[in-house]
């Protein structure tokens, strides 16, 4: 009868988080970040709910946990909440240097998405000098990657080791492999060879179960 008013843009979702969350969820200011495991709590509260699914949930989630707003607080907020408000867990330091390091790599793709659109005159008029630069930056790139490279395998070859599958639970704390990095993440739902973890900044994932190690 109601599925008439189900809920369709991602952004419409985030603003039925805003009303029906309100003490949780904030669009600008008094942003915190949002308690471990809080997608299964709302799954709870909107059980039959005809207007949005876990699904959109998830993926409003993803989305306002990703948001530069969202990050910043978890850099300088020293408890999480829950959806209600009330204060929870400490922020842990762990989680504080994810959400740097993933803003930082957000505002670099901002910053180089911006110099990628300047006007096509500007970057003819140093197309000859541009191709050493390109070329240096080039070689710092490689550098880098292969620095990140070394430090994930390092990493990999401690006490990391890959999750056995009888451990493939819900609630099951794990590291997941982005990229070349791993996190700590929190098993939220397993769902045949798919996998959806909520990592320590709070944003939703879906992986597969061989993308998944030991703590």
């Amino acid at each position: 009868m109601e599925t008439t008013n189900k809920l369709k843009d991602i952004n419409e979702v985030l603003e039925f988080l805003y009303q029906e969350f309100s003490q949780c969820f904030k669009q600008k200011d008094g942003i915190k970040p949002l308690k471990v495991g809080i997608f299964k709590d709302i799954a709870e509260r909107i059980e039959g709910s005809e207007k949005v699914s876990k699904t959109q949930v998830r993926q409003a989630l993803r989305k306002y946990t990703s948001n530069w707003r969202y990050l910043e607080a978890v850099t300088k907020s020293e408890f999480r909440i829950d959806l209600d408000g009330n204060q929870g867990e400490k922020v842990e330091q762990e989680h504080i240097d994810h959400a740097q390091k993933a803003l930082e790599e957000s505002r670099a793709k901002m910053a180089k998405r911006k110099k990628q659109q300047r006007p096509r005159q500007d970057s003819d008029s140093k197309n000859f000098k541009k191709k050493p630069a390109h070329a240096s930056k080039g070689a710092d790139k490689n550098a880098s990657a292969n620095k990140t490279a070394k430090a994930a395998s390092a990493k990999r070859s401690g006490k990391i080791e890959p999750l056995p599958a009888i451990e493939v639970k819900v609630n099951n704390k794990v590291k997941v492999k982005l990229g070349q990095a791993l996190v700590n993440a929190v098993i939220t739902e397993v769902n045949k060879d798919d996998v959806h973890v909520e990592l320590v900044t709070g944003m939703q994932v879906k992986t597969k179960a061989d993308s998944l190690y030991t703590i």
